[in-house]
C-alpha cells in the first residue's frame, strides 16, 4: 500500500486497517507454523504496511499536539 493512499484516510480508518493487518500477520504466522504458507514474501509486505501506518498515526498525533 502506498503512503499517498494512506494519507487520504482518517485516523479511525488507519486504526481499523492496522488491526486488520495485525490479524493477517497472525494468520500468516499460524500458517507458517503448520507448514501451509506458500507465499513467504507476504510477511515483509505486511510488516512494511504496518510500519507505514504506525508512522502516519504518530505523525498525526504529534502534529495535533
Amino acid at each position: 500500500m502506498k503512503v499517498s493512499e494512506l494519507r487520504e484516510k482518517s485516523t479511525q480508518e488507519l486504526k481499523d486497517l492496522l488491526l486488520e493487518l495485525r490479524k493477517e500477520q497472525f494468520n500468516l504466522r499460524m500458517q507458517q507454523s503448520i507448514g501451509q504458507l506458500a507465499e513467504i514474501h507476504q510477511f515483509g509486505m505486511i510488516r512494511k504496511d504496518i510500519a507505514r501506518i504506525k508512522t502516519l498515526l504518530n505523525q498525526n498525533t504529534s502534529s495535533a499536539a
